[in-house]
């Protein structure tokens, strides 16, 4: 169990570093966060001359210690609590383990709104990240997918941008399952604005997650480093849409060196907004197309996407002699027994059997003496996506 001065001493570094810094990283495994705290602030101004933390540029530690020598975690920590929220470290029964493979990137702590317990959500939660100014196709297959793994009972995690990431959500509260919304900022700023309301749903029915403490704001660079806590909490990352250059890339890669699953979403070769989850998928990334196929992937052993294949036609289910007898009847006239035999290559009288049994199914009709295809179309196949 973490004590309460380790607790505070995080919420307190969450103010003084930057999300994903591997120097603070460094120096918080070798020192704890007590004691990095306590070096910080021992000499604020850098006036004692030798470091505790060598190799690490002076830029960086004289920022580090003019943010520790102002910050007053338990303020953030009640703010938190205000809202509903709490601080997730490691140590506690809610730090999700796998955020531990990040190594000296890994989260000083986490802010958390939500009811839910998140590592337990964690331990089987899906990514589904993409672009924001997403196609019409593509927020529908974000919206289908999240709803689809929400009803399996998998959690949707996503970063509550607009586009990709909001249907991904959406789709998940929709199904009225587990969404899991990591944000860039505290977890008391909804960010995007717009996306306000969605934000509060998630923090009602799901969990909002962040890095910064309360009232910290977004900036580009957080954005991207958001994506690394967003790929290591999950068992893999799906993307649906993404240019050359998105940042829903950064995340697939950060997955892949993970060794979690990626996988993508195709879309018109044309389109240049499925062109970066092309690229994805001519290197190690996985097609998928639906939440059964993530799931093969991601869950339990035996857990199989159906078998895909085309619609089954009544020709399918005849036996290869009657259907050869069908392709030796030719089109649009009657035509002897003694022709469609020779044809065949069969007897006359099994010719005959044959004939009878495709009349009963209605692909042939009887004119006199000769034999004809009928005119009236059969039943048509099952046109069910995976059907018998």
């Amino acid at each position: 169990m973490t004590s309460d001065d380790e607790r505070l001493a995080r919420a307190a570094l969450t103010h003084v570093v930057e999300p994903g810094d591997t120097h603070a990283g460094r120096w918080l495994a070798r020192y704890g966060a007590m004691g990095f705290l306590d070096r910080l602030r021992a000499d604020p101004a850098g006036a004692l001359g030798a470091t505790p933390f060598p190799g690490t540029g002076e830029k960086r530690v004289d920022g580090w210690r003019r943010r520790a020598a102002t910050v007053e975690p338990r303020r953030d920590l009640d703010a938190a609590e205000r809202h509903g929220g709490r601080l997730v470290v490691p140590g506690d029964t809610e730090w999700p383990r796998q955020l531990d493979d990040l190594g000296e990137a890994r989260p000083v702590g986490l802010w958390i709104r939500g009811p839910a317990d998140l590592r337990t959500w964690a331990l089987r939660s899906v990514a589904v990240v993409g672009a924001r100014a997403c196609t019409p196709y593509g927020a529908h297959m974000a919206t289908t997918l999240a709803s689809g793994l929400a009803e399996q009972g998998w959690v949707v995690v996503s970063g509550a941008a607009f586009g990709i990431d909001g249907a991904a959500h959406r789709g998940a509260l929709a199904a009225q399952g587990a969404t899991v919304a990591v944000l860039a900022c505290g977890v008391d700023i909804p960010y995007p604005r717009g996306h306000a309301g969605l934000i509060g749903r998630i923090a009602e029915q799901g969990v909002v997650i962040g890095e910064l403490p309360p009232g910290s704001h977004p900036t580009p660079s957080r954005f991207i480093l958001r994506n690394r806590v967003i790929a290591a909490l999950t068992r893999g990352t799906v993307v649906v849409e993404a240019e050359y250059r998105s940042g829903s890339l950064v995340t697939a890669r950060a997955a892949a060196r993970l060794g979690r699953h990626t996988m993508g979403v195709p879309g018109a070769v044309t389109s240049g907004l499925s062109a970066g989850v092309h690229e994805l998928l001519r290197g190690e990334a996985t097609l998928v197309t639906d939440a059964a196929e993530v799931i093969e992937l991601v869950g339990d052993m035996g857990q199989l996407a159906p078998a895909r294949r085309g619609p089954v036609l009544p020709r399918d289910l005849l036996g290869p002699g009657t259907v050869r007898v069908l392709e030796a009847m030719p089109a649009g006239r009657p035509t002897p027994l003694r022709t469609i035999s020779d044809r065949a290559g069969a007897s006359t009288d099994d010719t005959l059997a044959r004939l009878y049994e495709l009349h009963s199914l209605g692909f042939v009709e009887r004119q006199g003496d000769d034999w004809q295809l009928t005119n009236t179309p059969t039943e048509g196949g099952n046109l069910r996506r995976g059907g018998p």
